[in-house]
């Protein structure tokens, strides 16, 4: 499929790494393609087009990505969708996070997403670049109200604010920012476009062997959590076509 602006998709789930895209491809039948040169996975749900597109990793390449698509496609809406890390060691992994805030680290901006399937939104979700361990920045930002970090929303945030484009957040928690799961050196075992970097995990597998039970656990955690938020955002779309509109 390919084209321009005129191409509708009524909705539009944006994804940090394939690996969070995954569970949406697989329960949404969806098939690889291009809307105006981008390329996404499409289908439908519930009879409607929905697109699923993989953005990559952090702020500028996730602003990037949602700007080529909004320029490719209208969309309704914008759904975020993919893992989280909180901010104590208590939350359990997999548990949803649906933001009543997203704040831009770098700049301050705040965003409030468009609630969506009658979730309840709570709290605040920090989105930055790179990897915040530090014990006193985390007890920080908690005393602000936040409660999980990520590297992509607020930049989404800002472009659909910008198009004048619902947007909505659903992400699950895979890790926890203080509990050592994740350091500088796990951090880097990704591509910047979100796959796995094959030769950084040999390495880092050949230095730390006995790291190896941890880093499956956490890929465990990984997927589970990118599965709950997948699920609980189909849900949400499918609630929100069936509710009436509001007068």
């Amino acid at each position: 499929m390919t084209g321009g602006p005129a191409d509708s998709g009524r909705v539009a789930f944006l994804c940090a790494m394939p690996m969070e895209a995954r569970p949406l491809v697989r329960r949404l039948s969806l098939r690889p393609t291009q809307i105006g040169g981008v390329p996404v996975d499409a289908g439908t749900l519930g009879g409607r087009a929905v697109i699923a597109l993989v953005t990559g990793m952090g702020t500028g390449r996730s602003a990037d990505a949602t700007r080529r698509l909004l320029d490719a496609v209208v969309l309704d809406h914008v759904v975020v969708v993919g893992i989280t890390g909180a901010l104590e060691n208590v939350t359990p992994v997999g548990t949803l996070v649906c933001p009543a805030v997203v704040v831009d680290g770098a700049t301050g901006v705040t965003f409030r997403p468009t609630p969506l399937g009658g979730e309840r939104p709570r709290g605040t979700m920090w989105t930055a670049d790179g990897l915040l361990t530090d014990a006193a920045a985390v007890a920080e930002l908690r005393a602000r109200g936040v409660i999980s970090l990520d590297m992509e929303t607020a930049s989404i945030a800002r472009e659909c604010d910008r198009r004048a484009v619902a947007w909505s957040v659903f992400r699950a928690v895979s890790d926890r920012a203080t509990d050592g799961s994740v350091d500088d050196e796990v951090f880097h075992l990704s591509s910047p476009d979100g796959s796995p970097d094959g030769a950084a995990v040999a390495r880092y597998l050949l230095r730390h062997p006995a790291r190896v039970p941890g880093l499956v656990r956490l890929a465990k955690a990984a997927r589970l959590a990118s599965q709950t938020a997948a699920d609980a955002a189909v849900c949400a779309v499918e609630r929100m076509w069936e509710s009436p509109p509001v007068p």
